[in-house]
């Protein structure tokens, strides 16, 4: 389990000579020698951290690391709860496809762009089709209409080797 990638120096780890001590609630107790700050915290029954090893005098704050460490695991965790992975869906139509088959994968596309996802909607040209790319373009745009999610097209239909591609994405807003 990785807690954080930063890891803090506790108690005895400590080999600054001094540091500028913070206690629990964020009150400045001042400048003093590590064994007393080491002290301070053990009367407190809680732990010396180095936060700011870099700072001069370094920082020290007398805190409880458990529960310290397990506060920044569960931000971490929400954090990654959060990210939301956008997948691309594709959509293959023909250039002869039938009204009713073309609304059917309509309705899918519909349905992967209202759950976040984009949509590559590719036709495939065979044999003889390639001497038709226009009528490609027009099922693209036919397609295009029956789309009733709101979404951006992010790539026009365009001709790459025997397959025309576009790419749909959900609209932001």
């Amino acid at each position: 389990m990785n807690i954080s990638n930063k890891e803090f120096s506790i108690n005895e780890g400590i080999k600054a000579k001094e540091l500028r001590v913070v206690d629990s609630n964020g009150n400045q107790l001042g400048i003093m020698p590590t064994r007393k700050a080491l002290e301070l915290a053990d009367q407190q029954q809680l732990d010396l951290v180095l936060i700011a090893p870099k700072s001069n005098p370094p920082v020290g704050k007398i805190m409880d690391y458990g529960k310290y460490r397990f506060e920044i695991a569960k931000k971490e965790k929400e954090a990654r709860k959060k990210q939301r992975v956008i997948d691309v869906k594709e959509i293959r139509l023909s250039a002869s496809i039938e009204e009713h088959d073309m609304a059917v994968k309509a309705r899918n596309a519909d349905k992967f762009l209202r759950s976040g996802d984009k949509v590559k909607v590719s036709i495939r040209f065979r044999g003889r089709e390639m001497a038709h790319q226009e009528v490609g373009y027009q099922v693209m745009e036919k397609f295009k209409t029956l789309l009733t999610a709101d979404m951006v097209v992010e790539r026009q239909p365009r001709l790459e080797g025997r397959s025309m591609i576009m790419i749909l994405a959900p609209h932001e807003g």
